[in-house]
């Protein structure tokens, strides 16, 4: 589709209000059962920095935000993180509600079963073949292989939580 077809789409605005200017996308929020293998999954398996951590003792939740930096942009003084953590796009919201690691029986719906609302987030790495085969080497669970089905450009990991991330590689740039 063109970028005129695509303003024709019912429903979008063309020309965005003035007003939205500078907003950012900044993060999304999952809820996770056991902190320790979340953090590990995003921070060693995909490569995320944690660049803020909050606690709320009071209502037994604690918040962790990641995202895909170069640790070197990342400010050391507290105040300046989390200005700066505001205005990057991408950023990872963990929310663990204490306790739930201790319950057996407990777990978040990962939103891609029945009924089916939430799907997934996405990961673009710069080789799909080499990345997937170190997901296969961690032993990381896989909702599709890159030799699954059809779409043989784009594989689906899961996270300790039975969320779906999506690995997608940039198409090269023609001339390239």
């Amino acid at each position: 589709m063109s970028r005129s077809q695509l303003d024709a789409v019912a429903g979008v605005t063309a020309s965005p209000d003035s007003a939205t200017q500078g907003f950012v996308f900044n993060h999304t929020m999952l809820r996770v059962k056991d902190i320790t293998r979340s953090l590990d999954f995003y921070t060693r398996v995909l490569g995320f920095s944690l660049i803020e951590k909050r606690d709320f003792p009071e209502a037994q939740f604690s918040l962790y935000f990641l995202a895909l930096v170069d640790r070197a942009n990342i400010p050391d003084d507290d105040a300046e993180r989390h200005r700066w953590m505001k205005s990057i796009p991408g950023v990872l919201e963990l929310t663990h509600n204490h306790g739930t690691e201790s319950d057996a029986d407990f777990a978040y719906h990962n939103g891609n079963s029945d009924p089916r609302g939430f799907g997934h987030i996405c990961v673009s790495v710069p080789d799909i073949h080499s990345a997937c085969e170190r997901f296969e080497a961690l032993g990381v669970d896989f909702q599709k292989r890159l030799t699954d089905g059809r779409m043989k450009s784009l594989a689906f990991i899961k996270d300790p939580d039975g969320y779906w991330v999506e690995i997608i590689q940039p198409e090269p740039v023609v001339g390239e």
